[in-house]
């Protein structure tokens, strides 16, 4: 039986944050476009919850906001760490420039059925569930569309553009021949719950000591709970079994007793094998890749989500117009590899220190005790908002509005600087609190 065939504008493969925000910034601006979906629905645990102020004013300016903050959420103005026994604020967000000065923690499937629920609204979107991109379909170098599995059968989209939008381990990318640079990492992390008390503090983000690093996310009435271990070792930790696992996540954060108990099997454990890469090139003629696919960052900051949106809103600035004039050239592909490829490196620069700081976390399984420069470092006037900042806001926040170049240009410079001098300070904080604790430790 000859495959179906179907025709639009922009196939954007994958409905994750880049995709989803995507299509339905290119629907409003009358672009036909569909979104293919390997899933039955988006609900898929362990993925990042945190919106950023970034993010949510691009929601007011889609006119979203007040709708998406009715959801249920929770709102953290600020951000902080526990060395040792010491709490320390690391980023304060209160004085971000933008209407939404805290981050969001919100289930991903909730934020994604939101943004599908009011693309569907829109006549020039189509959103095709359990569609999985097996190919891409070629034509004098060029990708012409994709080969999709439904229902056993296989379906054909042509489209004049395909966006790849389907994650780290994208199928469409490797099928495109794309060259992906590596950056090692030398981190995992293992993801699980465990119930939260109504009292506890919402602005941790996360606990170091005793040679380890557990991050907790509020979701209202439990943790999605994050245990930073070296890369590789998962094996030993269950080959020295789970009561072990349970009793040194007891000794990290002693507060929550005997909530771990709640943990019975490695099955409520799962692995995220971290990864730090970019694309070298993110396009050929008829095909761009963005968000994950062009570049996987680490949990790092939790900036992940944000940073692909902000791909998406940039890609739809970028492409909206030759898409409705039916001649998408590759220099317009180029132009947005150009836009968003120094926010990228920058941004991967800083997770990878951060994750040196870390790896030396793992070196000294004793306890920690929070170094005096650390204490002296979190007094710096400013600095807390440096970071809230950095870490709210990114490099070179994109808008659903078109800004001058120039002014761009100096905007951009600027806000690298103060991102890279905040986040620099954030994520080598920890580092910097287990080295010192290190040599006076002898």
């Amino acid at each position: 039986m000859a495959p179906e065939t179907l025709k639009t504008t922009c196939c954007i493969v994958g409905g994750g944050p880049a995709g989803m925000m995507l299509g339905l910034l290119l629907a409003r601006r009358g672009v036909e476009v569909t979104v293919l979906e390997k899933h039955g629905d988006f609900f898929r645990d362990f993925r990042g919850d945190t919106v950023h102020p970034s993010t949510l004013e691009v929601l007011k300016e889609l006119g979203l906001l007040t709708e998406f903050l009715s959801l249920p959420h929770q709102e953290i103005p600020s951000l902080g760490v526990i060395i040792g026994g010491s709490f320390f604020e690391v980023a304060d967000f209160s004085h971000v420039p933008a209407t939404c000065k805290f981050v969001a923690l919100m289930p991903q499937w909730d934020f994604l059925n939101f943004v599908a629920s009011h693309a569907k609204k829109l006549p020039a979107f189509r959103l095709l569930m359990e569609h999985e991109v097996t190919d891409l379909m070629k034509d004098s170098g060029r990708i012409k569309g994709v080969v999709a599995r439904y229902e056993g059968g296989e379906v054909e989209i042509r489209a004049d553009l395909v966006v790849s939008c389907d994650g780290r381990h994208s199928i469409t990318r490797r099928e495109a021949g794309l060259e992906v640079i590596e950056h090692g990492v030398p981190i995992d992390v293992l993801w699980f719950r465990i119930s939260r008390m109504p009292d506890e503090s919402e602005q941790v983000l996360g606990n170091v000591n005793y040679g380890k690093a557990l991050i907790l996310i509020n979701r209202s009435d439990y943790f999605q709970a994050g245990l930073i271990i070296a890369k590789g070792s998962f094996e030993q930790i269950k080959a020295e079994g789970f009561d072990a696992f349970r009793a040194g996540i007891r000794q990290i954060a002693p507060y929550l007793g005997d909530r771990v108990n709640e943990l019975e099997t490695w099955g409520q454990v799962k692995i995220l094998t971290v990864q730090i890469n970019r694309l070298r090139q993110w396009h050929r003629p008829g095909f761009l890749c963005i968000g994950d696919a062009a570049h996987a960052m680490s949990p790092a900051g939790g900036v992940g989500i944000n940073l692909a949106i902000q791909d998406a809103i940039a890609t739809a600035n970028l492409l909206a117009e030759p898409l409705l004039g039916e001649c998408v050239r590759e220099k317009d592909l180029a132009a947005v590899q150009r836009r968003r490829e120094l926010p990228t490196r920058l941004t991967q620069g800083v997770q990878m220190l951060a994750h040196r700081g870390l790896a030396r976390v793992f070196e000294k399984p004793g306890p920690l005790e929070a170094p005096w420069q650390v204490k002296v470092a979190t007094r710096i006037p400013g600095i807390q908002r440096a970071v809230g900042y950095a870490v709210g806001m990114g490099v070179r926040p994109e808008h659903l509005r078109k800004e001058p170049q120039a002014k761009d240009r100096r905007s951009s410079v600027a806000t690298a600087t103060c991102w890279g001098l905040g986040l620099v300070f954030a994520v080598g904080l920890v580092g910097w609190a287990a080295l010192r604790a290190r040599k006076a430790m002898g």
